[in-house]
């Protein structure tokens, strides 16, 4: 590992099948990972701090420094434990689409499960054990589809990134993807949107574009990847197909 290593890769790498030397008991790494993971998960990464993981676990703050150097560290090491790759993505899928599609669902669900995850400060490209794996599992996934490897390389990353990026804003944005939220900014567009000023957002309006399909169970009424990864997925039909004429 050089100095452009994010702090807290080399733990990763050294913990992968050594167990961390010299631990006072009662107190370990994984402990303080759980920890701040569970912080996170109930309040969001300004719930995380050394003093309320100490708290947590019953030690003193300086207690934690003997396991971790820093809350940078920390935010890296709750990022891989969280990020285990299912086991399902090792499973024989019929075509190149159906294992993207099979990939990102379990991308979303973590993202959706951890949502502090795309607010923790990006410090480079994956480097961790799990990132990693999730990025072989895709670049697996493209194998047999006739693109180049950097090819393939640049298909995993815009589907991280538009997974990523479409998981902020669904965060973001909070209450107001809700089923009552949504209906309520119709209603407002409805009320406000004139046909000659706006013309064709005056037709999106009335043809429910703004509003939730009746129907739609509560459970689903959030904002979704779907229709941008089948956007995304056509494009790269379209290009495997210029590559393998």
């Amino acid at each position: 590992m050089d100095a452009k290593t994010p702090q807290g890769v080399d733990l990763l790498w050294e913990q992968h099948g050594h167990a961390a030397a010299g631990s006072r008991p009662g107190l370990t790494r994984a402990r303080i990972v759980e920890a701040a993971v569970e912080l996170a998960d109930a309040g969001g990464l300004d719930a995380v701090s050394m003093a309320k993981i100490a708290e947590r676990l019953g030690f003193t703050t300086m207690s934690l420094y003997r396991h971790v150097r820093s809350k940078d560290e920390i935010l890296l090491l709750m990022l891989d434990s969280v990020a285990a790759v299912p086991a399902e993505l090792d499973e024989p899928c019929e075509d190149w689409r159906t294992g993207l599609e099979r990939w990102c669902r379990a991308q979303w669900t973590m993202l959706r499960a951890h949502a502090w995850i795309v607010h923790v400060p990006i410090s480079g490209p994956p480097t961790t054990p799990s990132q990693l794996t999730w990025t072989d599992r895709a670049l697996g996934v493209l194998r047999d589809t006739g693109l180049g490897e950097s090819e393939k390389a640049g298909v995993v990353l815009l589907m991280a990134t538009y997974l990523h990026s479409t998981a902020r804003l669904g965060a973001g944005l909070g209450e107001a993807t809700s089923g009552d939220s949504v209906a309520a900014y119709s209603a407002l567009l409805s009320s406000v949107v004139d046909a000659e000023r706006f013309p064709a957002l005056r037709r999106a309006v009335d043809a429910g574009a703004y509003d939730y399909p009746a129907g739609t169970a509560v459970e689903d009424q959030r904002l979704d990847y779907a229709f941008g990864l089948e956007r995304i997925l056509d494009g790269v039909e379209a290009l495997i197909r210029q590559r393998t004429r």
